[in-house]
C-alpha cells in the first residue's frame, strides 16, 4: 500500500535542491525537479535529482518536459539503476499546482512520491516532508486526490558521511575576512582521527559496563545484546596478527597515495609540454 512507503533521502539530493533554489530566476517563487533512485519493498531511496525549469501562473503550469526527458536519458547512460521515483519542490506546503505536476509524474512511474524542502527555513530549520497522492471519491460520484504525508528519513553512504563531517567543521568559522572553507585531511590523518574517536567510544562503553557491574546504573538488555554482537564481530586474532594486518593495509594505502601523486604529476607535465614545445 502506498501509505506504508518510507522515503530515504541522501544528503547529496538536499545539496542539489538547495543549489537549484539559490540559482533560480529572480521571478521564481519556488523550484521543482525530478527525484531519481530506487523503489523496493516499501522503501523509496532517493540518491539523485535534477531541476526542471518551469513557470507557474494562476491557472496553469508551464514546464520544460523536453529538457527533463533529455536530462533523464543522459543520467540513464551514466547510472542505469536510477529510475524516476517522484518529484521535489521547494517550500513548506503543497500548492494548488502540485496536483497538475503530480499527474505528469504519475505517467512516468508508479506511485510517485512528492518531497518538499523548506528552503525558507521557517522555524529555524530546513523542514523535509514527503507525500503520496491518494484518490478520494465514491463510485459514480465526484472524485479527487489528496496528498497524504508518509515517513521520510535521511540516509548516507560512507563517503557522504565523510563529506558531511568535513562540512560540519566550517560551522564554527566566524572570521568573515576569509572564506569558510576547510581543506580535506590526508588519508593517514583521517585514520588517526577515526582511531581517536574509536578510543573515546570504547572509554564510554567501559564506563557503562563498570557502572552496571558496581550497581550504579541499571542494566539495559538492548545495550547488552548490542555489546555481545560487537564482541562476536571482532576477528579472533592475536595482537601480532592484527599488527601485521594493519601494517599491510597501511602499506596499501601509501601505495595508492603515491600512485595518485604520480598520476597528478604526469597530468601536469602533459598540460605544460605542448606549451613549452610551441614556444
Amino acid at each position: 500500500m502506498a501509505l506504508n512507503l518510507t522515503v530515504r533521502v541522501h544528503p547529496v539530493v538536499l545539496f542539489m535542491i538547495v543549489d537549484a533554489y539559490e540559482r533560480r530566476n529572480a521571478d521564481s517563487q519556488r523550484v521543482i525537479g525530478t527525484l531519481l533512485g530506487t523503489a523496493d519493498k516499501g522503501i523509496v531511496e532517493v540518491s539523485n535529482c535534477f531541476c526542471v525549469p518551469h513557470k507557474e501562473h494562476d491557472d496553469q503550469v508551464e514546464a520544460e518536459l523536453g529538457y527533463a526527458h533529455e536530462v533523464y536519458d543522459l543520467n540513464r547512460r551514466v547510472n542505469s539503476s536510477e529510475n524516476i521515483v517522484g518529484w521535489w519542490a521547494t517550500g513548506n506546503e503543497v500548492t494548488n499546482h502540485s496536483s497538475v505536476i503530480h499527474e505528469y509524474y504519475s505517467r512516468e512511474c508508479n506511485n510517485p512520491v512528492h518531497v518538499t524542502v523548506d528552503t525558507s527555513l521557517q522555524g529555524g530549520r530546513m523542514g523535509l516532508k514527503a507525500f503520496v497522492c491518494v484518490g478520494l471519491g465514491v463510485p459514480g460520484g465526484k472524485s479527487g486526490n489528496m496528498f497524504t504525508p508518509i515517513n521520510i528519513e535521511i540516509t548516507s553512504y560512507a563517503p557522504e558521511i565523510v563529506a558531511l563531517q568535513l562540512c560540519e567543521k566550517t560551522i564554527g568559522v566566524s572570521n568573515t575576512l576569509r572564506p569558510r572553507t576547510v581543506e580535506p585531511m590526508l588519508d593517514l590523518a583521517q585514520v588517526a582521527e577515526a582511531a581517536t574517536k574509536l578510543l573515546g567510544l570504547l572509554d564510554q562503553v567501559l564506563v557503562y559496563v563498570e557502572d552496571v557491574i558496581s550497581g550504579k546504573q541499571q542494566a539495559d538488555n538492548s545495550v547488552g545484546r548490542a555489546l555481545l554482537d560487537l564482541i562476536y564481530s571482532v576477528p579472533n586474532m592475536s595482537s601480532e596478527q592484527f599488527a601485521q594486518m594493519f601494517n599491510s593495509n597501511v602499506k596499501d594505502l601509501l601505495m595508492v597515495v603515491t600512485l595518485s601523486q604520480l598520476i597528478k604529476t604526469q597530468l601536469q607535465l602533459n598540460e605544460k609540454l605542448p606549451f613549452l614545445c610551441s614556444t
